[in-house]
C-alpha cells in the first residue's frame, strides 16, 4: 500500500492510505476537509473510507463535509459515528476490511475516553492518533495515568517493526523533555540531534518505529532503572512512574 502524509492546521498530520490494486483510499481523521480534498486531488486517490481516531475538533471538524464530498464509509468511535449515516461504530478489538486487508481496532483511552487506534498487520502499520507520538504520548484530558499506561502497553505488544503514524508534530518539544529525565541515554541524545536537523530542514519526524520508541520514548519506559532513579521512584509500580512522567511533561 502507499501512504501520503500531509500537514494541516498548526501541527496536525493527515494521512491517506491507498491500495493501487483496488484503487481504494482511506483517510485517517478529517480535521480539515479542504486539506484532505487537496491531498486527494494531488495524489489522484479517491477517498473511499474515513477512519476517525477520536472526537476532538482538529480530527473531526471537516468530517461532515468530507463525507458529503466523497460518499466514503465512516469507521469511528460511537461518540462520532452515531451522528452519521453509512457509519460503522467501533470498539476495542473490532475488525473491518480495507482493500482486502484486515484492520484491527485498538482502543487506547487516556487522551480521550473514545480514542481508537488502527493497526494494519499485513503492512505493519499503526495509526495512533493522539495516543503515541514520536518521543511522546497524548495529554490526559479525559482519562488518567493508569488508563493511559494500560493503553500504551497494548501498543507496546505490537511487533517492534511496526511503523507508527501519529497526528501531530511535537517531536522537538518531546525530545527536550525526554532528555531532561533520561540524560544518560545515548540513543536518545542522538535522536534529539536527528530530530532537530529534520525540523530545521522542514522534514516531518512522523512516522516513527515502535522499536525506536521503546528505546528512547520515556512514556514507554516506566520500567527503565535509569528513569526510575532520575525520578526517585525505584520501587514504584510502572503505572505510578508513568503517571509522574506525564505530570512532569505537563509542566515542562
Amino acid at each position: 500500500m502507499r501512504i501520503h502524509q500531509f500537514p494541516y492546521l498548526n501541527d496536525n498530520y493527515g494521512v491517506l492510505l491507498h491500495c493501487p490494486h483496488t484503487n481504494e483510499t482511506a483517510a485517517i481523521d478529517a480535521g480539515d476537509s479542504v486539506a484532505y480534498l487537496k491531498a486527494s486531488e494531488a495524489t489522484g486517490w479517491t477517498i473511499t473510507q474515513i477512519w476517525v481516531t477520536h472526537h476532538h475538533g482538529d480530527h473531526v471538524a471537516g468530517l461532515s463535509n468530507l463525507l458529503d464530498e466523497t460518499g466514503a464509509k465512516l469507521f469511528a468511535p460511537d461518540s462520532v459515528g452515531r451522528s452519521f449515516e453509512n457509519s460503522h461504530s467501533l470498539a476495542h478489538d473490532d475488525h473491518f476490511t480495507f482493500a482486502g486487508a484486515d484492520i484491527q481496532v485498538i482502543a487506547t483511552p487516556g487522551h480521550t475516553l473514545d480514542m481508537l487506534n488502527y493497526y494494519v498487520a499485513s503492512e505493519a502499520l499503526l495509526f495512533s492518533g493522539d495516543t503515541l507520538f514520536t518521543l511522546g504520548c497524548g495529554r490526559l484530558f479525559e482519562g488518567d495515568g493508569p488508563m493511559m499506561w494500560s493503553s500504551l502497553k497494548r501498543l507496546m505488544a505490537l511487533p517492534d517493526e511496526t511503523t507508527i503514524y501519529s497526528s501531530h508534530e511535537y517531536s522537538v518539544a518531546n525530545a527536550a523533555f525526554a532528555v531532561s529525565i533520561d540524560p544518560d541515554n545515548q540513543k536518545l541524545a542522538l535522536r534529539q540531534q536527528e530530530i532537530a536537523a529534520m525540523r530545521e530542514a522542514n522534514e516531518p519526524t512522523v512516522p516513527t518505529r515502535l522499536s525506536v520508541e521503546k528505546q528512547t520514548n520515556p512514556f514507554l519506559r516506566a520500567a527503565d532503572p535509569a528513569i526510575r532513579v532520575a525520578l526517585d521512584m525505584q520501587d514504584a509500580p510502572d503505572e505510578a512512574v508513568f503517571t509522574e512522567i506525564r505530570r512532569r511533561k505537563d509542566i515542562f
